[in-house]
């Protein structure tokens, strides 16, 4: 550089754009780390029934009370999802997902000590669902990041590992406390878990981070590159990457460019030199929305989701937890009541990955395809307090397995379809935050209808009704869709939702979606 010029150089450490999804190579190793996520945390939730018998013999508790660690746990995993976004947007995936395998074994160890159910509230709820959330969302994010073409299959093959790790996690958790006892058994349980800080070392992210030199004119302009308007930072933002085949002047003639342009806007100049409090909203909207973008919440399609998420919390959790004790409650043997959950599981693994196939093929709407499961599922758990004897059980354990699997196998791609591919990652995070509300009352509001019926079945149906309401939102959904659809048609260049503009590229990458 020419020390005689009074250009000033600023040495900037940016993140050049992320590659496109590989849909194959490392990709696949992110899907492993999926897999044993998936397995490791709500894997480990289905199987908790087993604990939950124990725990509430133990200490000689209500249904509903016992039903608390559980919802805790839950309520944490969605409520703080975007914490867990906003770290791995400032810090990395694989430092957060680490970070959470270590906090939620730390966890599950100290309840093996617990004296009463506040501290299980505190360390099994509460320290376990922190660390679920902040292994679960990242990890799920830097899928939906390293495949396209594939991402429903690879969603449904990764949530398979919940299916898998519970079907040997629930007859093992027995085999643990006839051995060493629920708290022995949470012991290991918390050892197992410190796996998912070795899962979070194979996360590896697809943004290059550099550090370049931009050439600013600062001495004649006084002026930041951060504190330039919009339109403007887009305009110089390539001068600022290292792009294959862009010599280091052109970037420098961009930048200066871009200065002199402003010249012309005497009055914006002034506002940017003065720094007014509206410069500085403007800089902090950035900065926050570097991390959580917030203007989701005026996203009505994104809304009408997470309604369908906060319902469908209600009853996707509480059959997992109430199995076991609703067939032991009909005299069935314990190993035969966790061999339930494995039947379950094993369904549940067929159904997210050929229902996971079937959306790959795009024969229907995803959304048709979600709504329809939903219903399917939310009459199968209807049907629950019918069966009475081991097979009739087998039987319900059968249907509801493979129908939640092909629940669970596609709701994050529809995710992905309403708010697009590179919004996932604060999509995720505020879909849980808002779901958090059913994830956190549907176990108790169940244990309470046990309570006062005395009949484990009224939780099923609890749960049934609440995933039919819950179906109500995706036809709501639908219709939005096909509104849009139809006025897309209208105008095929350029279409708007209430966060702002969206071009006919962007929408080529939700069909591939």
């Amino acid at each position: 550089m020419n020390m005689d010029s009074p250009v000033k150089a600023q040495k900037t450490r940016v993140a050049v754009a992320p590659q496109a999804a590989p849909d194959g190579g490392y990709a696949w190793f992110i899907l492993l780390c999926g897999f044993l996520v998936f397995g490791l945390t709500f894997g480990v939730i289905k199987s908790f029934g087993v604990f939950y018998v124990e725990i509430h013999q133990y200490f000689e508790t209500t249904a509903t009370e016992t039903s608390w660690i559980t919802s805790i746990a839950l309520a944490t995993i969605h409520f703080a999802a975007p914490l867990s976004s906003a770290l791995s947007a400032h810090y990395s995936h694989r430092s957060v997902v680490i970070m959470g395998g270590l906090i939620c074994s730390i966890g599950v160890m100290f309840g093996a000590f617990a004296r009463n159910l506040i501290e299980l509230y505190l360390t099994v709820g509460f320290l376990n669902g922190l660390g679920y959330t902040m292994t679960w969302t990242p990890s799920m994010t830097m899928l939906g990041l390293y495949f396209e073409k594939r991402r429903p299959i690879a969603n449904a093959l990764a949530s398979s590992g919940e299916c898998i790790l519970s079907f040997v996690l629930t007859p093992l958790f027995q085999l643990l406390i006839d051995s060493y006892s629920w708290r022995g058994a949470l012991l290991i349980l918390g050892g197992l878990q410190l796996n998912l800080s070795v899962c979070g070392m194979l996360l590896r992210s697809l943004k290059i981070t550099r550090d370049i030199t931009c050439e600013v004119r600062a001495q004649e302009e006084g002026l930041s590159l951060e504190l330039l308007p919009k339109d403007s930072v887009e305009q110089s933002k390539p001068s600022c990457l290292e792009e294959p085949g862009v010599s280091e002047g052109l970037e420098k003639e961009t930048i200066r460019a871009s200065l002199e342009d402003l010249k012309k806007i005497p009055d914006l100049t002034m506002k940017v030199q003065d720094s007014n409090s509206k410069t500085r909203m403007a800089k902090l909207s950035t900065k926050i929305l570097r991390y959580v973008d917030y203007r989701l919440i005026t996203n009505a399609r994104f809304m009408v989701y997470s309604m369908f998420g906060v319902f469908a919390a209600l009853g996707f959790f509480a059959p997992a937890l109430f199995l076991v004790p609703y067939a032991r409650s009909r005299g069935i043997e314990e190993y035969q009541a966790a061999a339930l959950v494995s039947i379950s599981a094993v369904l549940d693994l067929f159904g997210r990955v050929f229902f996971g196939w079937v959306a790959n093929l795009r024969l229907v709407e995803t959304v048709k395809q979600l709504t329809a499961s939903v219903i399917l599922l939310g009459t199968v758990l209807l049907l629950c307090p019918l069966a009475s004897s081991f097979l009739e059980l087998a039987a319900f354990s059968t249907a509801y397995g493979l129908v939640y699997g092909a629940t669970v196998a596609i709701h994050i791609t529809v995710l992905a379809e309403v708010v697009g591919v590179s919004r996932l990652g604060s999509a995720l995070g505020f879909f849980m935050l808002i779901r958090s509300s059913g994830g956190l009352f549907g176990p108790p509001i169940a244990g309470f209808f046990i309570d006062k019926m005395g009949d484990y079945g009224t939780g099923f149906i609890m749960a049934g009704v609440a995933l039919i309401i819950s179906a109500l939102f995706l036809l709501i959904l639908h219709q939005m869709n096909s509104r849009g659809q139809g006025s897309t048609t209208k105008n095929p260049d350029v279409h708007m939702d209430k966060t702002g503009p969206s071009v006919r590229a962007d929408a080529k990458v939700l069909d591939m979606t």
